[in-house]
């Protein structure tokens, strides 16, 4: 992409971070007007449209070609400042993540903490169900990602993290109230089961597999982690749990199995992007040393870790 300056695209990127061209000027310390002209020659020089003017910007589908290569270059340059010593004085650029809620609630930050401190070495994570992560580095919108997708995404490496085991739960009391016959799940149950959002499927999916039937039931949707275990705790409703969180539980009587001798393993991977980036490659490290420590294991094989 030699057509593009690099003002350009820290330009192109800033706009795509602050999400309009007036806040990206603030950003660089430069008029709104440059950012307009800047933007409009990146896209005669690549002869397409690359950023759509909404609130807040987005990339086409060329842009984010363009956005992946200008958070390349953003992360080595980073790199390289840390690693010359003028990484103390200066602004640090987060490292942009996405991972899954029940990694960031289960494991996934003692990853981050183990990292030795480092001057300028800070991260910037989004949330995202693990069956949707990839997008993100599609559009170049992070540089690495937790997801239960094994299928590398362009330019980028895979390699499996580990499983994740969920238990099917519940309240005593709401076994009591809405499971009578016992705790288990029958075809055509109505009892309440919590989501975590709309695109949740792990209670559905699970209901499927023990009952042969869809799950009709009245559902709660509760996007966080730590409520929507309360709620489980509370009575809303039945739902999966990592055993981190509820293994104590169920051992203390505070919450009853569902389906015993029938947990759920969330098959995990890291993708990240194929640059040879110090801090990067010190994250990945740390996030496979730690999966190593906290997911459930397979037995080990040849080939694991793959590319595109």
């Amino acid at each position: 992409m030699k057509m593009f300056q690099l003002d350009q695209l820290k330009t192109f990127a800033a706009v795509l971070d602050e999400g309009t061209l007036e806040a990206a000027a603030r950003t660089l310390h430069v008029t709104p007007s440059a950012v307009s002209q800047r933007l409009k020659a990146m896209e005669d020089a690549a002869g397409q449209i690359l950023l759509q003017r909404t609130n807040p910007a987005r990339p086409t589908t060329a842009g984010e070609a363009v956005l992946r290569y200008a958070r390349q270059l953003r992360q080595l340059e980073g790199d390289a400042q840390r690693e010359l010593g003028g990484a103390a004085g200066s602004p640090s650029t987060p490292i942009p993540l996405v991972v899954n809620a029940d990694s960031l609630a289960t494991w996934f930050m003692a990853a981050l903490a183990s990292l030795p401190p480092e001057p300028g070495v800070t991260f910037e994570l989004r949330r995202e169900d693990e069956q949707h992560s990839t997008q993100f580095l599609r559009t170049g919108a992070v540089i690495a990602a937790v997801t239960a997708n094994p299928e590398p995404v362009q330019g980028c490496s895979v390699e499996p993290l580990g499983a994740l085991r969920y238990r099917a739960v519940a309240s005593p009391g709401y076994v009591r109230h809405w499971l009578p016959g016992g705790p288990e799940l029958v075809a055509g149950s109505t009892a309440p089961v919590v989501d975590f959002d709309r695109k949740d499927d792990l209670q559905g999916g699970f209901f499927r597999r023990m009952t042969g039937t869809a799950l009709g039931a009245p559902r709660h949707y509760v996007p966080s982690s730590a409520e929507f275990a309360q709620a489980i705790r509370l009575g809303m409703g039945w739902g999966l749990l990592p055993e981190a969180e509820c293994l104590p539980l169920l051992g203390s009587g505070e919450l009853v199995e569902l389906a015993p001798g029938h947990p759920v393993d969330v098959a995990l991977y890291w993708q990240r992007w194929k640059i040879d980036s110090p801090a990067l490659n010190q994250l990945t490290a740390a996030v496979r040393a730690t999966a190593a420590h906290e997911l459930r294991q397979p037995a080990p094989g040849p080939g694991s870790v793959r590319s595109a």
